[in-house]
């Protein structure tokens, strides 16, 4: 099945077009903006299933090819995401976050299930990245254990509804705020004017062609300049974010570069100006696009 990879697809252009733009600089980065983005985060995954759901009842999902149980935990992941958003919002009181408006770009039930997977893949990265700016043993504890829950509805979907692989590799990828943002906002249509200021920054969609490339495969990138700052000598790189590691791929005078070997399952990617720091806003050009590299079971040999 390439639902996967074609709902990623989908959800890059759906990015350009949709994501609302910020209304200031970045909030500064403390415990309540990182719970304030972690529950913005949370309302539109709850949403989601909520929307999903009320149109698509357990006999649509039968009738789609799809086993009896599977509705039963997508119902299940809803009211996982509705804990989490009375969780952060009694956590944050008065400082709670209002759900957006949002606009979802499945059309059916199979798009609905991929979409699913790009939400819960992007959550538990979000997590697992802010997790390194929280002070609070508390909040860092709650973070964990919603990333857990996050990452497990992920794999399920992946294995037991997709088919495909239930993890991308030893470890989980990590991702920080505005690479998790460029992801999120193209879901958001608008927020409410008393929202606060998020830690993250707004930065151009970025586009391959092919959308869908393989590795080895040459692939041209582009983004709409924003006047971001660039490297001394002009420079571009294709940072890709897998597992905990990021591989750098020079980006021509022609726009193209060539996707790395060794990639499995999701893998992100975002233009950036340098190749020593690492998923940081400051050398970030572009947003990200998430990608997949599907592996079967005979790609991991015993040893």
């Amino acid at each position: 099945m390439l639902f996967p990879t074609v709902l990623l697809v989908i959800s890059s252009a759906w990015l350009a077009a949709a994501a609302p733009a910020r209304r200031s600089a970045p909030a500064a980065v403390t415990d309540t903006s990182i719970l304030q983005y972690a529950l913005t985060l949370e309302h539109l995954e709850h949403t989601f299933y909520v929307q999903g759901l009320e149109q698509y009842d357990a006999q649509a999902f039968c009738d789609a090819g799809y086993e009896p149980s599977v509705r039963g935990r997508f119902a299940q992941i809803r009211e996982n995401e509705r804990a989490h958003v009375e969780f952060l919002t009694s956590q944050l009181g008065a400082d709670a976050t209002a759900p957006c408006n949002y606009s979802f770009p499945y059309t059916d039930i199979p798009s609905f299930v991929a979409v699913s997977q790009t939400l819960e893949e992007v959550g538990a990265a979000a997590y697992m990245g802010a997790a390194i700016s929280v002070e609070s043993r508390d909040v860092l504890s709650a973070a964990l254990a919603i990333s857990h829950t996050e990452a497990r509805q992920a794999g399920w979907v992946s294995s037991a509804v997709q088919k495909e692989q239930p993890w991308d590799g030893d470890y989980e990828t990590p991702l920080y705020f505005s690479g998790v943002w460029s992801l999120a906002s193209g879901f958001i249509t608008s927020c409410p004017a008393t929202n606060p200021d998020l830690p993250v920054q707004t930065f151009p969609a970025l586009t391959l062609t092919p959308a869908m490339p393989v590795m080895g495969q040459n692939v041209s990138v582009s983004y709409n300049s924003t006047g971001a700052p660039i490297s001394a000598d002009g420079e571009t790189w294709l940072a890709w974010y897998h597992n905990m590691n990021t591989t750098f791929t020079a980006i021509g005078a022609d726009g193209v570069t060539t996707v790395p070997d060794d990639l499995r399952g999701t893998v992100f990617a975002g233009v950036v100006s340098n190749t020593t720091v690492t998923r940081d806003d400051a050398t970030m050009l572009s947003g990200l696009a998430a990608l997949s590299f599907p592996y079967n079971s005979s790609t991991v040999v015993d040893a």
